[in-house]
């Protein structure tokens, strides 16, 4: 790839809404390194956000369903999808601040807006032991389309809130590890990287450098809990799309594409 086309080839970085605050200067700094050099897309999460937005809804163990199969979801009303919206332009001002302050300008896209859609939820859920028929605001993603990101150039960043719309023009609430790696896959990404708040992925209590994506698949089916289970996920669909590298790690974002830390995630 020549060094104008690298430079055209955005990064894509999805960044746990627990972890957001945790993220210091010397972060950005690094971030804004990288983003003179390469177009930027910045998929954040919202947990921790809409827990301190109201403590009370977010932190009910009756707000979080189980369908069928056994797939955790938010239960997502339309009160929360305006919950979602309002920590997601809080946010938004935080991180164009911090870009801003580092030379890089920055946009705010919904997902829904054109850019994700998403199919057919689920519709029957456990609920006091009870499997209930429930309107959840919820949807697989189906497709991404990149033509929103109108403005992919160094020193650009796009940030993300990963909605999606359905085919009954519903705005919906999807996994932001899977969004990103649908988007990064849509808009040609070669590299995806999932900041959270753990340095590696752990395998037996013993930290992981670098694993293909079937091993990853196969920990993921049978030794992996909660939130990396669905990174896990997320970065075989990534790879599947064509991205060529998925990194997961709580650390400098160039720090984690040079491999100096993290867990890298490859094809084969």
């Amino acid at each position: 790839m020549s060094d104008t086309a690298q430079r055209r080839t955005p990064t894509v970085v999805k960044l746990g809404g627990s972890c957001l605050d945790d993220l210091d200067g010397s972060w950005w700094d690094d971030l804004a390194a990288h983003g003179r050099e390469h177009p930027l897309i910045l998929v954040h999460g919202w947990s921790k956000p809409l827990k301190r937005l109201n403590p009370q809804r977010y932190t009910d163990p009756s707000a979080i369903l189980r369908d069928r199969y056994g797939n955790q979801s938010r239960w997502t009303t339309p009160e929360v999808i305006a919950d979602i919206k309002t920590v997601s332009a809080a946010m938004a001002e935080d991180v164009f601040a911090r870009l801003a302050d580092r030379g890089i300008t920055g946009e705010r896209l919904l997902g829904s807006d054109g850019l994700v859609r998403a199919g057919e939820g689920e519709r029957w859920w456990w609920r006091d032991k009870k499997l209930v028929e429930l309107e959840n605001l919820v949807g697989p993603i189906t497709g991404v389309d990149p033509a929103p990101l109108k403005n992919l150039q160094p020193g650009h960043a796009y940030l993300v809130t990963p909605l999606a719309s359905n085919a009954a023009g519903q705005e919906v609430n999807t996994d932001a590890d899977r969004a990103a790696a649908a988007i990064a896959g849509a808009a040609g990404a070669t590299d995806l990287v999932l900041v959270t708040d753990v340095a590696h992925l752990l395998i037996d209590g013993e930290p992981v450098r670098e694993i293909t994506a079937e091993a990853a698949a196969a920990f993921r089916d049978k030794g992996a809990t909660g939130g990396m289970r669905k990174k896990l996920r997320a970065a075989g669909e990534a790879l599947e799309r064509g991205v060529e590298r998925v990194v997961i790690g709580s650390a400098a974002t160039t720090d984690l594409l040079a491999a100096r830390t993290g867990t890298v995630i490859t094809r084969t």
